[in-house]
């Protein structure tokens, strides 16, 4: 199926690139709006019904006016909008043939003003030399696709365009977990629900910035190195997931609600804002490294993390995350440069 892809793509494009004179009228090839700084609200929907609608918000953009995007998307997104151009028309003897895949595959993008939408534009898939990709304008003041579809491209720019048309909301989201800086956090508390950690657990409690208190959970104080302190508190700052996965896959999400978090951990800010964190096991099936058969029963390197009052689900790193992971031991020596 992709090789028959693949032929088909280099067929369009090679009759293509044999007709780049034929140059069609400038309304039929303005796919870009050069004054992004204008641009209010743009739509990206694709035929199996996910639909981003990202709008300017103060000194940011949401999507689906819930989540804050991430900026450089949005930074992505703004450039093709801004830099496209038409590369080379479509020979008039495949046109049939990429319409009906335009109407069955194609994401749909709308480009708003204020009120008025300016650009409406469908995105299909790239060209065989992967240096753009099929497209094809909508006539904004009649409301009708004009006829011909065209290959679009970024100039200097070798890749595909697609992909910074993002259909799914929750490729949009902005992946910070949390954001607590030293002088922002009153306390934090780390649970280890596993029998043979519970005696690790701990709970720090911030009492200014030069003025800290570790203690195990019965209260108890624990000795500690300030600077220890200092930079494990310095590992809540701008804390990111990898990959957020709620709703991906209920069946495991019911499955890791009726079981324990190995490690849970509290977060409450001097504002009185709490947020929990519970992790969870990632089972791992195979050999980490075949030539020494090291096997593990989970993923050495992801667990799952239920976060947002135990609304989201995300895939984490514990080369980010494993930081807040530690044991009072941690904090008897400085920390090594």
């Amino acid at each position: 199926m992709l090789f028959t892809r693949w032929i088909f793509a280099a067929a369009v494009a090679l009759c293509a690139y044999s007709c780049k004179d034929a140059r069609l009228p400038q309304n039929e090839r303005d796919f870009s709006y050069k004054d992004t700084a204008s641009i209010s609200r743009i739509c990206i929907s694709d035929k199996n019904g996910a639909r981003s609608d990202i709008q300017r918000k103060g000194r940011g953009w949401t999507v689906n006016q819930k989540y804050t995007c991430r900026s450089e998307a949005i930074l992505n997104l703004l450039e093709v909008i801004k830099r496209i151009e038409v590369k080379a028309p479509v020979s008039k003897d495949f046109e049939p043939t990429l319409l009906k895949s335009l109407s069955t595959s194609a994401i749909k993008v709308e480009v708003f003003v204020g009120s008025d939408c300016l650009r409406v534009f469908y995105v299909g898939f790239e060209t065989e030399d992967g240096e753009g990709n099929y497209m094809l304008l909508e006539n904004t003041a009649k409301q009708v696709n004009f006829e011909h579809p065209l290959i679009c491209c970024i100039p200097g720019f070798k890749g595909y365009l697609r992909p910074r048309f993002i259909a799914d909301p929750k490729e949009w989201r902005d992946r910070l977990v949390v954001h607590e800086t030293p002088e922002s956090l009153k306390s934090i508390k780390v649970f280890y629900n596993e029998p043979f950690r519970r005696d690790s657990s701990f709970q720090i409690i911030v009492q200014s910035t030069t003025s800290f208190a570790l203690q195990n959970l019965q209260g108890q104080a624990l000795p500690f190195n300030m600077e220890a302190m200092r930079q494990y508190l310095r590992y809540f700052m701008n804390i990111q997931y990898e990959r957020l996965i709620t709703s991906a896959n209920l069946k495991r999400e019911d499955s890791l609600r009726h079981t324990p978090p190995f490690v849970t951990i509290t977060v409450t800010s001097r504002t009185q804002q709490s947020q929990t964190f519970n992790f969870y096991r990632a089972a791992f099936k195979g050999t980490v490294n075949p030539e020494l058969g090291v096997q593990y029963q989970y993923d050495p390197d992801r667990c799952y993390l239920n976060f947002a009052g135990g609304s989201e689900w995300a895939m984490v790193q514990y080369f980010v995350f494993g930081k807040w992971m530690v044991t009072p031991a941690y904090f008897k020596d400085p920390v090594q440069k």
